[in-house]
């Protein structure tokens, strides 16, 4: 079967590390097809001379594989001068078996493009891109973060502190005053006295928890593992800084997701960088869930339904979509009473990515449309009038519409 050409300039490039491999298939007048192989190495002259050659082509479209990071550099060469590329997804342009070259691959991407068989994957403006580099070194910290408190925990539990038994927190303000005593090998009942009157936990167990077996091994571990703590602390602040500063413009989107639901102002400004504030480039609530990765597969052949598990797609997104799910399942909105009829029947991990697909969702709507978010089990008519109703009798009383009373 011959495929329809809808393009009649075009570039395949097949990306790698050290190389890049570019064909570029262009329709004549009289109907002749001329193909042009060329290959790019992959430093920074390298990238120009492949933006400049694709400039002198006028291409109609551009298309590469993304290829882990390697994709990234070439895509950012090619905007410079004006050239789009679409970034497809590797599992739909596999090539046909034994046929397996740099080359081969190149001309395939743009034998596919030419017919117009390629849909683009979201690339992010360039700014957001920038900004995405911040977001997702920040999860990275915070998941470091979350590593060294346990890790704290449990040398704690090595020595013979049982802390975390009498407190809710181990990190918390207080706790953490007590553990740098114990480092410091003060005795507990001097320890004792930098807990806080907030605990509700009596003193008298506070201080058996207190009594341990700290060596000297044990202080230099705790001593160490809170100073890293405290220093990962001081970097992800700082990264939120710069994240929120480079996120001064788009403060009404900011506050329009802080309305969601388990969404505070880092995780709308983590998940505006990684969706951008342009839903057309989705299309649709769907698609846009199908990227993330949040929702169910779709695999049917022969009438019958198979595996419905959901693809791996964005990682990062999909990881804060689950954070804020959780945080979304106890609070008091339609999302807890969804996440509590699914977890009965489905169970708690599935329950959370229903949840998430929900958020995701509801985002898309609400950035698309530019609305706040109003849940639908909440009256806020009889909201405003609790809140007001008392502000509201007293002026009436005030100025003589309602009767005193005796």
């Amino acid at each position: 079967m011959e495929l329809t050409a809808i393009h009649k300039r075009v570039i395949g490039l097949d990306v790698h590390q050290q190389q890049i491999t570019a064909c570029a298939m262009v329709e004549q007048a009289d109907g002749s097809i001329e193909t042009e192989h060329r290959q790019f190495g992959a430093f920074k002259r390298d990238r120009r001379a492949l933006a400049e050659w694709a400039q002198s082509i006028a291409p109609d479209e551009v298309v590469m594989e993304s290829t882990g990071i390697y994709w990234k550099s070439p895509y950012a060469a090619l905007e410079h001068v004006g050239i789009y590329a679409k970034v497809v997804n590797a599992r739909h342009v596999k090539n046909v078996p034994g046929r397996k070259t740099d080359i081969g691959d190149a001309q395939w991407l743009a034998m596919l493009s030419r017919a117009g068989l390629l849909r683009g994957s979201f690339v992010p403006p360039e700014q957001m891109r920038q900004l995405r580099l911040i977001a997702r070194q920040r999860q990275k910290l915070v998941s470091m973060l979350s590593a060294e408190k346990n890790r704290l925990h449990k040398a704690l539990t090595d020595g013979g502190i049982r802390l975390g038994v009498v407190v809710s927190d181990v990190h918390g303000k207080s706790a953490r005053a007590m553990v740098k005593a114990l480092i410091e090998g003060q005795p507990p009942h001097d320890v004792l006295r930098l807990a806080s009157n907030r605990l509700k936990t009596p003193r008298a167990e506070i201080l058996d928890a207190l009594h341990g077996e700290l060596s000297d091994s044990h202080r230099f571990v705790l001593h160490e593992l809170m100073l890293h703590i405290e220093d990962l602390e001081a970097r992800i602040a700082r990264f939120d800084t710069q994240l929120l500063a480079g996120l001064e413009e788009e403060q009404p989107v900011l506050q329009l997701l802080q309305t969601i639901p388990g969404i505070d102002l880092i995780g709308a400004a983590m998940l505006l960088v990684e969706i951008g504030t342009d839903m057309t480039a989705f299309g649709s609530a769907d698609r846009l869930a199908s990227w993330v990765g949040v929702c169910p597969g779709n695999n049917e052949s022969a009438g019958k339904r198979k595996s419905g598990r959901t693809r791996k797609g964005n990682p990062y997104v999909r990881r804060l979509l689950c954070e804020c799910a959780h945080a979304a399942s106890r609070t008091a909105s339609v999302f807890q009473a969804k996440y509590t009829s699914l977890a009965i029947r489905r169970g708690h991990k599935r329950a959370i990515i229903a949840l998430a697909h929900k958020l995701l969702r509801t985002c898309y709507f609400m950035i698309s449309r530019g609305e706040y978010y109003r849940d639908s089990t909440i009256d806020y008519e009889e909201m405003a009038v609790k809140r007001n109703a008392p502000r509201w009798i007293k002026a009436l009383k005030k100025f003589g519409y309602m009767p005193q009373l005796a």
